[in-house]
């Protein structure tokens, strides 16, 4: 399959079908970790041509669904400080933090705004020489990058005045903790396309290795999801698990090296916090003391009430596979897209909204 095209092939999709048929011999969960195969599989159908015994179950990688309300929280009282302007990406602006959203305080009067890169967050600060803008820096390895880069940029051109309240998080330490809980039984991993094209295949290496999972690498098009269903299939049946990439012509081995090198540059790893999982070791980005200067955390000493969930939701179950959107008394009832209870149903890569917006319920 060389040209895009080809990923499009009904007559490839049926020859996979059927061979996925065929060879998967017993009961099979796989697990997708990245919120776009989770919208990619509900958006094609996927599910629907799978044989009963393979059932398909949505991680926690939707990088706004797994923010805790604490950094929404925080974002949302540093919001309300004098001469501050907070810049956020789209789906962060609606989700509900304890008591409160970047929306209704953007209602309110606070000075938030959508920008769609951390570049433009950077050209506000230039341009509000008055102001302290803060970015709010939500992602995984895809997305931290680029909010690495606009530090040094930062730094290079002296501008004091531009912050970044990060949480972002490292999906390895997340796939670790789903097989240490043993909370939900998963015989192999679709791995994440965009993540790995910056950590490469090599970063999931622990998991055949130490857990005896099988890991595939799969992009976001329909066949490229159902060739690597079908390559973990393989792996299971042959008892030899092992990382591989369906993805070939975005995903390397050693993954973006000078990505990386950005990363480690400006970031360190640390013990973070995400909903649903708990503290995950060794799974978040923060600020390195050298760049010190560039922390909201630092820079902004606010109070926030006490943290607290909405009493009901099962964001944080859905996020760990433990159960689906539509087993929570809230969904496409009281929690929709237009009134959203939880993050899960507010992100494009949420589960919930995928379950919504395409109209199915699923069984497990």
């Amino acid at each position: 399959m060389k040209y895009l095209d080809e990923y499009r092939d009904p007559n490839l999709a049926k020859k996979l079908i059927a061979t996925i048929i065929a060879e998967a011999d017993r009961e099979i969960r796989l697990m997708e970790v990245c919120g776009t195969h989770t919208v990619a599989i509900f958006r094609s159908g996927i599910k629907s041509v799978l044989p009963p015994n393979i059932s398909l179950i949505s991680g926690p990688g939707c990088p706004v669904c797994v923010t805790p309300n604490s950094d929404i929280d925080t974002v949302i009282a540093i919001a309300k400080v004098e001469n501050v302007i907070i810049t956020t990406f789209g789906d962060m602006i609606r989700v509900p933090g304890s008591y409160s959203s970047l929306e209704k305080e953007r209602a309110n009067g606070a000075d938030i705004r959508v920008v769609y890169s951390s570049l433009d967050a950077l050209d506000i600060a230039r341009k509000n020489p008055d102001k302290k803008v803060i970015l709010l820096g939500i992602g995984f390895e895809t997305t931290s990058p680029t909010i690495a880069s606009a530090i040094l940029s930062a730094q290079k051109e002296n501008i004091a005045n531009f912050f970044v309240l990060s949480s972002h998080k490292v999906i390895p330490p997340a796939m670790r903790l789903l097989l240490e809980s043993e909370e939900v039984k998963i015989d192999g991993f679709i791995c994440p396309g965009h993540v790995s094209v910056i950590i490469g295949s090599n970063a999931y290496g622990f998991i055949p290795k130490e857990y005896g999972v099988p890991c595939v690498i799969a992009g976001f098009e329909p066949l490229d999801i159902l060739q690597g269903i079908l390559m973990l299939i393989r792996q299971i049946k042959s008892g030899d698990p092992k990382v591989e990439i369906a993805y070939k012509r975005a995903v390397r081995p050693e993954g973006n090296i000078n990505a990386l090198k950005i990363l480690d540059e400006v970031f360190e790893i640390c013990d973070v916090r995400w909903r649903g999982l708990g503290v995950v070791p060794l799974s978040g980005m923060s600020i390195r003391e050298k760049y010190r200067r560039y922390d909201a955390k630092y820079a902004f000493n606010v109070e926030i009430e006490p943290e607290k969930e909405h009493e009901g939701c099962l964001c944080g179950e859905v996020l760990r596979g433990v159960q689906i959107p539509s087993e929570c008394p809230f969904f496409a009832n009281l929690c929709t897209p237009d009134t959203p209870i939880g993050p899960c149903m507010v992100s494009s890569e949420g589960t919930c909204s995928a379950y919504y917006k395409y109209g199915i319920i699923w069984k497990k």
